[in-house]
């Protein structure tokens, strides 16, 4: 844990999120700029910067969240499409320096936005739509099919 990192303070539940899911690897959560309702975070517990850092094993946990989420994701909120987006490093778009990726319902309607032009959500929101998430999770009881 790395106490300056946003998102190791949400881990240690020192900073609140809407958290989706959880075990003793990996945590997802409600980004607080959503690109579309269900836009969840899924990160490893332990502080890793990029996708270069972690070992395998890591990684196919992490990976394994991501294919819940996206069931959960598509169970609750319907969308046309979905994006799972991994940036490492400044250059590539990283702006919190743990590793973490995005898994972004889409919909032919709506106009993919840069992070920065995205407003940020009601907690209210979030927790609504993160209750849903967690609904679904719960009814697949954590399969992945």
């Amino acid at each position: 844990m790395t106490e300056s990192c946003e998102f190791c303070r949400i881990v240690s539940k020192h900073t609140l999120a809407s958290i989706v899911y959880e075990n003793a690897y990996v945590i997802a959560f409600l980004d607080n700029r959503p690109a579309s309702d269900g836009h969840t975070l899924v990160i490893p517990k332990k502080h890793f910067e990029t996708i270069y850092d972690p070992q395998d094993e890591e990684i196919a946990r992490l990976f394994t969240v991501v294919k819940k989420i996206a069931l959960a994701i598509r169970k609750a909120v319907n969308p046309e499409g979905l994006i799972i987006i991994q940036r490492n490093g400044k250059a590539a778009g990283q702006h919190i320096s743990h590793l973490h990726i995005h898994v972004i319902p889409r919909y032919s309607d709506e106009k993919l936005r840069d992070m920065e032009e995205i407003p940020e959500a009601s907690k209210e929101r979030l927790n609504e739509v993160a209750k849903s998430l967690r609904q679904h999770l719960q009814e697949n009881n954590g399969s992945t099919q």
